[in-house]
């Protein structure tokens, strides 16, 4: 028997809700405090040399090393959005060592790259980080993108979460994808509807999700208040899970 604590965050690049300050050392602070085995991050920098040259507390690290230093010892990261002074995309932070992932890219237009960061661990668990896109036809694409990867790749009885932004705010996506997989969403099972993650100072919209099978669903909270109202443009979700030999 294993419970496995798990986080889900679109970090909003480091970067207030409004742009104006620079805050992923307290995303860092926040986020270890929940002593999640798991994090799954969206909108995470991999390199950005404009940021490095300009500003001050800008790390010397990509962050998702920054994020995971001394505390996650494992992680995977998904480049999705390429420009001209850097990139950005998922992450996936891990106690566990990966046996394996992989990062899909699911690009419907140019103008907006995205990408499915698949991996495994123990073994059996397979974690899917997304961020799909803001357009409805876009994200249409997209879940018949995942739905193809996870009938392919990932066997039936084998536990799985998949975490992130999918900005869903009509539901439309969100009943097809569990039809398709067999999935249970956490916050549907515990309080009968998704969890309103946006804006994160006064949220209205149900964008964030984390969807499971395979597992028990122990706990699940959707995190408010300070400092987490503050740090992006989201809410943070957070679950618990067992999975029974």
């Amino acid at each position: 028997m294993l419970d496995l604590d798990i986080l889900s965050y679109n970090i909003h690049k480091g970067f207030s809700a409004n742009n104006t300050a620079f805050l992923l050392h307290e995303i860092r602070d926040a986020i270890r405090k929940q002593r999640a085995e798991l994090v799954f991050l969206q909108e995470v920098i991999g390199e950005n040399s404009r940021h490095q040259r300009h500003l001050d507390h800008w790390p010397g690290a990509p962050q998702f090393e920054f994020l995971a230093d001394q505390i996650w010892p494992h992680y995977a990261y998904g480049k999705n959005a390429i420009y001209q002074h850097g990139h950005h995309g998922n992450a996936i932070l891990s106690k566990y060592p990966f046996d394996s992932w992989n990062n899909i890219d699911i690009t419907r237009w140019r103008f907006s790259q995205r990408g499915i960061l698949h991996g495994r661990i123990l073994e059996r668990i397979h974690v899917v980080c997304v961020h799909f896109g803001l357009l409805a036809a876009e994200r249409r694409y997209q879940r018949r993108r995942l739905v193809r990867l996870i009938k392919h790749s990932v066997p039936v009885g084998a536990p799985l979460i998949i975490a992130g932004d999918f900005n869903d705010w009509t539901h439309q996506l969100g009943r097809r994808l569990q039809r398709s997989l067999g999935l249970q969403e956490v916050f549907q099972c515990l309080q009968g509807g998704h969890a309103r993650t946006f804006p994160s100072k006064w949220p209205v919209l149900a964008m964030d999700r984390i969807y499971f099978r395979g597992l028990q669903l122990l706990d699940g909270e959707r995190l408010l208040g300070h400092p987490w109202r503050d740090l992006s443009d989201h809410c943070a979700l957070r679950a618990s899970f067992r999975l029974c030999d």
